[in-house]
């Protein structure tokens, strides 16, 4: 994967390919981004430019073999580690060996994927992957052998935030006493989830959302969208490339989110003094308690988002409203008056604080019937 390839992030590129051919190459850097942003394909594309000596412009210098190496992610230098978990083929101590085959594909086909696309791929969708102590050895074991090609060995740990601690303390020892001409590039979208000492051995980049021109003239030419209908994608998918993807190719339709939470927000007008509807809450809960870890922690960023939306536009802010809802009879311009300075702020606590639980194995359905009756209060709060 080439510089030339990756969505704006021009800054990066220019700071990456500096130090490069002036020699200073960190051993160990912190790719902070949101989804979509390009972290992966850039960690990926300065690997290439390092191992492949791409420095001066790349594909330059009789480098074909190696640049044809990581065309399809093969380059013996080349290390990866990410999230995995048992799934029908590996029964128990998964490593990221075992995937090799699907994470090649998974990045060939879509390099700005999210985790969730991951877990799907792998079919993990259900369960929460994890980089634990049994990838540690592997790692160890990988960075212990020589170079094959006699320079740099990389190894690129995405979604670092997954490492339990176990693994994390491993990898600590070896960012201090780093093997010979190894380079660790970590990737996260959560860099507060990354163990203090391993960030503070890293040299961190922070990249931004993608612009909207990037995105548009990516869509005109990859997708070979019109302009106009590529501007208007580009809007809603704000900095996200791979929003942005799912949109056009209609992924991620496995669950009606917006259905979802047009039911909820509904049965939560409906609840206040009306046992019935606590009835429906309730349902509606065991229901999303059902689909898994990762499809609920999903969906409760969309709801984030869906009242992030109604706001702006209860404040006049229209030029930021991007969703447009297909649910019958649900108008968000209708819902907007409901969320206002007086009841978002606990709105977001009570959805960051359930996704928290979630993520830490609570009871799901304890945990979303309990944030449905608080719905219910913050909703009519005037």
């Amino acid at each position: 994967m080439l510089f030339s390839e990756i969505l704006g992030q021009e800054h990066i590129k220019s700071h990456l390919t500096a130090s490069a051919d002036a020699g200073r190459i960190p051993h160990a850097q912190l790719f902070v981004g949101p989804e979509g942003s390009g972290t992966l394909p850039m960690a990926i594309a300065y690997a290439q430019y390092i191992l492949c000596s791409n420095a001066n412009g790349e594909n330059n210098g009789g480098n074909d073999a190696c640049n044809l190496k990581f065309s399809n992610l093969s380059h013996p230098d080349l290390h990866f580690v990410f999230p995995v978990a048992p799934n029908s083929e590996v029964k128990s101590h998964p490593v990221s060996a075992n995937f090799l085959k699907a994470w090649r594909e998974f990045v060939t086909q879509t390099p700005y994927g999210s985790l969730f696309d991951w877990y799907n791929k792998i079919d993990i969708a259900k369960k929460q992957g994890q980089i634990g102590v049994d990838e540690a050895q592997e790692i160890v074991k990988s960075l212990s052998l020589k170079a094959y090609e006699g320079g740099y060995k990389v190894m690129i740990i995405w979604m670092a935030d997954r490492m339990n601690i176990p693994t994390a303390n491993k990898l600590l020892k070896l960012l201090e006493e780093p093997p010979e001409k190894t380079i660790f590039l970590l990737v996260t979208e959560d860099e507060d989830n990354i163990l203090q000492t391993i960030a503070s051995r890293c040299q961190v980049l922070h990249f931004g959302g993608l612009s909207e021109q990037a995105i548009t003239d990516a869509l005109v030419t990859r997708e070979n969208m019109l302009p106009a209908n590529a501007k208007k994608l580009a809007h809603q998918a704000q900095g996200n490339y791979n929003k942005a993807y799912h949109l056009i190719h209609k992924k991620g339709d496995e669950y009606p989110f917006e259905e979802w939470f047009v039911q909820w927000v509904r049965a939560a007008f409906r609840a206040k003094g009306n046992a019935a509807a606590i009835q429906d809450l309730i349902v509606w809960s065991e229901q999303i308690a059902g689909i898994g870890r990762e499809a609920q922690k999903q969906f409760l960023d969309f709801c984030i988002t869906m009242f992030r939306q109604a706001l702006m536009l209860n404040y006049q802010a229209k030029e930021l409203v991007y969703v447009e809802p297909t649910v019958e009879k649900f108008k968000l311009e209708n819902f907007a008056p409901f969320v206002n300075g007086n009841n978002i702020s606990g709105i977001f606590t009570e959805l960051s604080d359930a996704i928290y639980h979630i993520e830490r194995n609570g009871n799901a359905k304890i945990i979303l019937t309990d944030l449905s009756i608080k719905l219910t209060r913050l909703i009519h709060k005037k």
